[in-house]
């Protein structure tokens, strides 16, 4: 996606959304000193240009049992950019994020399982059935200290030059 350009309110309604998505309109519009239908519009033109790009909720893992965290540096024989290989990773249910990366590897892969037990069968099942992996490497978390997924924002804006 091309860069959008954005105003300072495009910019506070993005930070506001971000820090909770559950945010009402009136509740927004309020926060920003505006009509209720001037900001409703800003916001579904935010959707329309693919800047907003979806609401969800943050689960609390261990509340669901994906205790244990690993990440996964995959090598494979076609190198970068195979259709495939991309769509098989990301087709793996526990998978939460594919990267391609630079390096000695192709991927970086984030998985979030219940236990080592299920990594072990998850690397000896799905993993072993994707044709051109040469090797992984898994680094499991110890500890999380933060994760989130807000993007800073940064608030020079074409109105400020």
């Amino acid at each position: 996606m091309d860069s959008v350009t954005l105003d300072r309110i495009d910019l506070e309604i993005l930070d506001h959304l971000q820090k909770n998505s559950r945010m009402s309109n009136a509740d927004l519009s309020r926060e920003l000193g505006m009509a209720p239908s001037g900001v409703l519009e800003r916001v579904k033109k935010l959707e329309q240009k693919g800047v907003l790009i979806q609401y969800t909720a943050r689960v609390n893992p261990e509340a669901v049992n994906q205790n244990l965290l690993a990440f996964i540096f995959i090598k494979v024989a076609d190198g970068l950019g195979c259709d495939e290989t991309d769509r098989l990773l990301a087709a793996i249910e526990a998978v939460q994020e594919v990267h391609h990366i630079t390096g000695e590897d192709c991927y970086l892969v984030k998985i979030r399982v219940a236990s080592s037990n299920e990594l072990m069968q998850l690397m000896r099942t799905a993993f072993r059935d994707i044709p051109n992996i040469i090797s992984t490497r898994t680094t499991i978390v110890l500890e999380t200290v933060k994760e989130n997924q807000h993007i800073v924002i940064q608030r020079e804006t074409q109105d400020d030059k």
